[in-house]
């Protein structure tokens, strides 16, 4: 078996900082639309323009699973705050205390802010938590929080 895997100085330094700050992304209708078929979930809140107008968000409004997959692609980014040069894979191990909190708008801008909650070392790996938090452009309130979990093999 082997030996549970040290945690990196430079790592466990930055717990309970802000690790990682995303650029903005605007999702628009057309990505919205393209969730929508990718997943099969055409309800009129998200693809129905005209429909949804009259609904309680005034317009058309983004999945949630879309703004919570927006943290595997666009808002990771900026993600190598935690990349280590002696790491061999990083996969995505899961998710934990997802909320969405705030409808986003179709035209709303979106970036994740990332703080680095926790590394538990592992038999080859490290575990690494990340505290997310959506946020939209001008809101009081994210749009998500989640934490996502990582296992980074040396």
């Amino acid at each position: 078996m082997t030996a549970p895997t040290a945690i990196p100085e430079e790592l466990a330094a930055r717990l309970g900082t802000q690790v990682a700050l995303s650029d903005w992304v605007t999702v628009e209708q057309s990505r919205i639309d393209a969730f929508a078929q990718a997943t099969g979930d055409h309800q009129f809140i998200h693809v129905d323009q005209e429909r949804a107008a009259q609904g309680p968000f005034g317009g058309t409004i983004a999945h949630g699973f879309l703004t919570l997959s927006l943290l595997a692609g666009e808002f990771m980014t900026h993600g190598g705050a935690l990349r280590t040069d002696s790491a061999r894979l990083t996969l995505n191990y899961g998710l934990n205390r997802v909320r969405f909190i705030t409808p986003v708008r179709a035209g709303a801008r979106l970036r994740n802010r990332a703080v680095l909650q926790s590394v538990e070392p592992g038999p080859g790996f490290m575990q690494i938590t990340v505290a997310n938090t959506v946020e939209i452009e001008g809101a009081d309130k994210p749009a998500c929080t989640a934490e996502s979990v990582f296992r980074v093999y040396l």
